[in-house]
């Protein structure tokens, strides 16, 4: 019935549609009224057509659903244990350990957790081939998916120093990758790739994707027997599409990558909800954002989801801040069904022809890196902190003119909102002074200035 339903239509060519279209405009220009161009240099058409539109790559099928990821900051032991036990029996489907220091007892940390398929990763902010032993060993005795992350790279570039040294960093992951390959006991990956900094620093979609692969490129040069999937974690806008278009994009490319090496591994997506959007006043729009933040990155192919709760910036973490950052996950999975399609964006024209598009000006700008000497050449030399801080700027403007609109903040604000009182965190840029080799990539938010202007007249 529907195929006859549609066979009474004739078909509508790309050429037909302009036609329509200009005549509708009553003289006014195509591409002036109805074109616009993204931060990215990419022009958006009204409409997308099958016979303007060639597909020239093909994804790996995701037959896997995504995961909903719970971050826990390890301060204390016994708490967090509780905590990642209670989060896995109220829907989180895996846990990442942020572990501040070598002190933790890995076996008092995963006490009475779930083991087996249930996977736990362990971002370390220090690098200790010790403490990866602790790790491995847990994982070797108890059948554990633990999944370890380190990132040197992304260390100097967040905090303008290595863990030690360079040398030293890539010694230590070397005697790692050689000494704890995939098939004795991780049963995940060791390398991790922090490319949610560039996103929240203000780089573009096309610096984002062509900065992950340089510093993806930097560890396939760097480790000898790199077997295992890299993590790479991903921070996600608002801008719906173009961000699904992101995420298929970054696999495309390092798939591409890859296989220039003859690895055979794809890599793990983790994708959080950017910081760069999110504000003090009117905080309740944030879980608005995080929502479509959140479809964005699933229809985008991401592995695992870590929502960011609504009141992060200015809140301690809290269960009730976290329950409903973690429902609304549930509610996308088991409510909207968002895990029951594999590649849903795989035929819509236009996400297609932004992920191409995305790609092909990435693969260009990477290519332009490695010209120069490579990522950590590049970081060194300050060229990479240059170019996000002129996209950070370009942005900042749109948004101080108000023609990037956060509702709440710098459009429709509540005059009447008090916030100074609630604050149990810094929710500014801080200011570290000290002495760095390189001069650290920084996240920060658009609305920062305007939220200090008003804490001050409260």
């Amino acid at each position: 019935m529907m195929a006859k339903l549609f066979d009474a239509f004739e078909p509508v060519s790309s050429k037909q549609w302009k036609q329509q279209i200009q005549y509708e405009l009553k003289g006014a220009d195509y591409n002036d009224t109805l074109v616009w161009e993204s931060l990215e240099g990419i022009k958006v058409r009204p409409f997308y057509h099958e016979d303007e539109t060639e597909i020239k790559y093909t994804l790996k099928e995701n037959t896997k659903p995504f995961e909903i990821l719970q971050n826990i900051y390890v301060h204390d032991v016994a708490l967090s244990n509780k905590r990642a036990l209670e989060s896995l029996t109220r829907g989180a489907e895996s846990i990442r350990f942020t572990i501040e220091n070598e002190n933790v007892i890995v076996t008092d940390l995963m006490q009475n957790l779930p083991l087996g398929d249930t996977p736990y990763f362990f971002y370390l902010p220090f690098l200790s081939i010790d403490f990866v032993t602790k790790i491995n060993e847990f994982a070797a005795k108890n059948n554990a998916k633990c999944i370890i992350q380190l990132d040197p790279i992304g260390q100097l570039a967040k905090d303008g120093n290595w863990f030690e040294n360079g040398d030293k960093d890539f010694e230590k992951l070397n005697i790692i990758s050689k000494d704890y390959p995939l098939e004795v006991c991780l049963k995940g990956g060791m390398v991790n790739i922090n490319a949610s900094l560039y996103q929240n620093a203000g780089a573009n979609m096309v610096q984002q994707l062509a900065y992950t692969l340089a510093h993806v490129n930097e560890y396939f040069n760097r480790i000898k027997s790199i077997s295992q999937p890299i993590t790479i974690e991903v921070a996600v806008g608002t801008n719906y599409f173009f961000e699904i278009a992101k995420l298929r994009a970054l696999r495309l490319l390092f798939n591409t990558l890859a296989a220039e090496y003859k690895h055979t591994f794809d890599c793990h997506i983790i994708a959080t909800p950017t910081k760069r959007n999110k504000t003090l006043y009117d905080y309740n729009v944030n879980m608005l954002r995080t929502t479509t933040e959140c479809m964005s990155a699933i229809l985008g192919g991401a592995d695992a989801v870590a929502n960011l709760p609504y009141d992060a910036l200015y809140h301690k973490d809290n269960e009730f801040g976290d329950r409903i950052a973690r429902n609304q996950l549930l509610v996308l999975k088991h409510e909207s069904y968002f895990d029951k399609v594999s590649n849903p964006a795989d035929g819509a024209y236009y996400i297609e022809s932004v992920t191409e598009q995305l790609a092909e000006k990435a693969l260009l700008l990477f290519k332009e890196i490695e010209e120069k000497g490579g990522f950590i050449t590049q970081l060194i030399d300050g060229n990479i902190q240059k170019k996000i801080s002129e996209s950070a700027a370009k942005e900042q403007e749109l948004f101080d003119s108000g023609k990037e609109v956060l509702l709440g903040t710098n459009k429709y604000p509540n005059k009447n909102d008090k916030m100074k009182h609630d604050l149990e965190l810094f929710p500014f840029l801080k200011q570290n002074p000290r002495k760095t080799l390189i001069t650290p990539i920084i996240e920060k938010r658009l609305a920062e200035k305007l939220e200090q202007e008003r804490l001050e007249k409260e």
